[in-house]
């Protein structure tokens, strides 16, 4: 992937990055924290990025990255190796020259065969468009090799190095090239194509057959000058195919590096590069009988023609890889962050409902009997300050639209916004305490001896008295609680508020004919006193049976309806 692909790559992952920080249910802190270093992360990824692409080019033996042709270049890239560097690409002086860039391609130096497979993979590092453009050119000068030996092992290393190469995925057409040194100088490119039992000749936009070509020229003179040079190109064809450079005989390194697209060659001028005593000079005299004409040799150095007529002949597929793996990573980057997102803002509105639903939840068990010793009005109040924060909070949400944590499609808050609000909007539900009238107070020594749970018998008219309230009321909550003063044990004195209770509850159910279901006792001993106990006037005020009655029609009739619960006999008590 280019260098350019891969940081905006990561400036993509980078702002999917921080829009997830906004949607997450996090912290100010936090949030920040994570800003902050996805920040710092980008900003590595872009330098090292641009410290790799840079290694990457010097791996390849590229002074700078800037030499090779920019990524949208869409023509082949040859990778050059064997013989003929310095007539192909200059002299050098030690490194890498430039890439020489013509109308029909780019060709690329490869200074030793065993640098091929490294070469491959560091141009496909520093431009992955190119996979599909790479070709190789093995290049063979006839003039410049004295050792069949060493002829035959540099040519199987070459065929080795590009199987290697091309186990990469990269296809690497072959392209090879031999120059033929010959006295008549510069020729056309005379090339044997895959499935071609004859040499084309191919010449710009000249392709032709080799008789057609020889039989063109109207001079004579012409026409014997391209007859000596089809014996040439037959003389070098024998040649290379004796130390297995050309032909089908090659051995199962060729078979397993796949065929050339095509084998060609080219008459060229004597050269320095041809040295004296060479294989084709020896071939020419012991059995074409013809003569090696490399006493002439021009001054300065030999430039090599590249095979531009041939490259149409390489099979490149033109395509933007890298463009589309970029866009696939940066689909699958968006899919992930939506994904996450998406579950966070289930999530999300999942707690919400839950908390919302456990808190409605809460605030009706506040409201009902429960049984306990302790009362429950600050229970009730609290979970009425609960449902308010959730009402306002809710409401907010329904004015100015839910947050990106639990939006996304997904909000459920407000089909509880209006359950919740109603709640909040009417009186409370008191059936503990949260009452709108004063209670009933009866003083325990008017109803009972001193110590006992048994009325007295003048205390018909006190409680008299109470039921004609009660029963004016028909259908509301009875909450009957007894107290005591702190005198005596604490255990007892609970019991003793608890037996008075009931005792006062048995008589009004009793004589007001009122079901036990509508009742609910409570004994709270000593501990909500409403006076001194330092006193005995306070002692007797805090010694008392107080009766409440819910200010709900129909609050009777509910908890005799609620599931699971049971008719109160006359010796319980319930706790709200």
């Amino acid at each position: 992937m280019t260098l350019m692909a891969t940081r905006v790559l990561w400036l993509w992952a980078g702002t999917l990055t921080l829009i997830l920080l906004a949607v997450l249910p996090l912290s100010t802190g936090l949030r920040a924290v994570l800003a902050l270093g996805t920040l710092v992360v980008v900003a590595m990824a872009w330098v090292v990025g641009g410290r790799n692409a840079m290694r990457r080019a010097a791996a390849v033996g590229l002074a700078s990255e800037m030499q090779l042709p920019p990524p949208g270049y869409r023509l082949p890239v040859v990778l050059v190796c064997g013989d003929g560097q310095p007539g192909l690409f200059g002299t050098a002086s030690g490194r890498q020259p430039a890439p020489h860039v013509t109308a029909q391609a780019c060709y690329v130096l490869v200074p030793e065969i065993e640098q091929l497979p490294l070469m491959v993979t560091g141009l496909l590092a520093l431009r992955p468009d190119w996979a599909g453009q790479l070709c190789v050119m093995f290049v063979v000068n006839l003039g410049g090799h004295t050792d069949a030996v060493r002829l035959g092992v540099r040519v199987r290393s070459f065929f080795d190095q590009i199987a290697v190469a091309r186990r990469h995925g990269v296809d690497l057409p072959l392209l090879q090239i031999s120059y033929v040194p010959a006295a008549s100088g510069a020729g056309p490119w005379f090339s044997w194509e895959a499935g071609g039992n004859a040499p084309r000749v191919r010449d710009g936009a000249l392709n032709s057959s080799l008789g057609d070509w020889q039989r063109e020229p109207a001079s004579t003179a012409e026409r014997a000058t391209r007859m000596q040079a089809g014996v040439h190109l037959n003389s070098a064809g024998a040649w290379l195919r004796q130390h297995r450079v050309a032909g089908d005989d090659t051995g199962a390194t060729r078979q397993a590096s796949g065929p050339a697209v095509a084998c060609a060659m080219t008459l060229v001028p004597p050269s320095p590069l041809h040295v004296q005593g060479n294989l084709w000079q020896q071939w020419l005299r012991g059995r074409a009988g013809l003569v090696y004409a490399g006493s002439t040799v021009a001054d300065g150095p030999a430039q090599l023609p590249f095979p531009d007529a041939l490259v149409p002949l390489l099979p490149v597929n033109i395509g933007h890889p890298s463009r589309r793996r970029a866009a696939i990573i940066a689909g699958w980057l968006f899919a992930f962050a939506v994904l996450i997102a998406l579950i966070s803002s289930a999530w999300q509105n999942i707690l919400l409902v839950r908390q919302v639903t456990d808190d409605l939840r809460r605030y009706t068990v506040a409201a009902l009997p429960t049984g306990h010793d302790q009362p429950e009005i600050a229970r009730q109040a609290q979970a009425l300050q609960v449902l308010q924060e959730h009402a306002e909070r809710l409401g907010q949400y329904y004015r100015y639209g839910a947050p990106w944590a639990l939006g996304l499609g997904l909000y459920h808050g407000e089909p509880l916004r209006a359950t919740v609000q109603a709640l909040v909007d009417r009186p409370p539900p008191s059936p503990l305490g949260l009452v709108s009238a004063d209670p009933v107070r009866l003083d325990s020594l008017s109803l009972f001896s001193s110590g006992s749970a048994q009325l007295r018998p003048g205390s018909t008219k006190v409680l008299v008295n109470a039921l004609v309230g009660i029963k004016a009321q028909s259908g509301w909550l009875i909450l009957i609680t007894g107290h005591t003063d702190a005198t005596g044990n604490p255990e007892h004195n609970l019991s003793l508020s608890r037996a008075r209770a009931g005792a006062v509850r048995d008589w009004i159910q009793r004589m007001g004919d009122i079901p036990d279901s509508c009742f609910a006792v409570q004994g709270f001993g000593a501990n909500q006193p409403v006076a001194s106990n330092e006193t005995e006037t306070g002692r007797a005020a805090n010694r008392r049976v107080d009766i409440r009655l819910v200010p709900e029609a129909g609050a009777c009739a509910l908890l005799a309806a609620e599931p699971g619960r049971q008719p109160q006999s006359h010796s319980a008590t319930s706790n709200l």
